[in-house]
């Protein structure tokens, strides 16, 4: 697992506008009825990871414009409640991400945005403001690194027990750390 020194990796420099997959209307990536889009590109490289076909930033296809023409009208359905970022690592592909996140918060503002990262909320406020800019525009933010050690399947969509439901807007108004309210503790 690797652990990176503040501001070492900077999204503009790594990503290359790839995803691996998109998926409509899915029940699994955070609440509610959601479209979920996993980038490419991690550095973390997690002993573990469900998802080491996404630590390589070129795999998969580029994000193209019809792609988000597609994720804003399945997005504007009323019984989708919200779009997922996950990756490979959301916070390494700030460049796609951001204009995606923009354009929702404008047009679909009743519409909420996860995220899930290998970076704990605390690093994340030594970042560069682009992914500072990324986590502003978020709902919830699932963080830390999995840790096969901490491995719990009964957890609320978190496969390891370090990482938090983390409330964004709450937390960035108090400055800590506030847990997603609707956390069901089941361990």
């Amino acid at each position: 697992m690797n652990n990176p020194k503040p501001q070492e990796w900077k999204s503009d420099e790594l990503s290359h506008g790839h995803i691996m997959d998109y998926k409509a209307f899915n029940m699994v990536d955070g609440e509610g009825v959601r479209c979920s889009l996993y980038v490419s590109g991690c550095l973390f490289h997690c002993e573990g990871c469900y998802n080491v076909a996404t630590w390589n930033f070129r795999a998969g296809m580029p994000y193209t414009q019809e792609l988000e023409e597609q994720i804003m009208a399945d997005l504007a359905k009323p019984y989708v409640q919200g779009l997922t970022l996950l990756g490979g690592e959301p916070f390494l592909n700030t460049g796609i991400l951001l204009p995606l996140v923009k354009r929702i918060r404008k047009e679909l503002p009743d519409k909420d945005i996860w995220s899930w990262t290998g970076y704990t909320w605390e690093e994340l406020q030594l970042e560069t403001e682009d992914k500072l800019e990324l986590l502003s525009f978020l709902d919830i933010l699932v963080d830390g690194r999995y840790d096969r050690s901490k491995r719990n399947l009964r957890l609320q969509f978190r496969g390891s027990s370090n990482q938090r439901i983390i409330d964004v807007p709450t937390s960035l108004a108090t400055g800590e750390v506030v847990l997603w309210s609707r956390l069901q503790e089941m361990e």
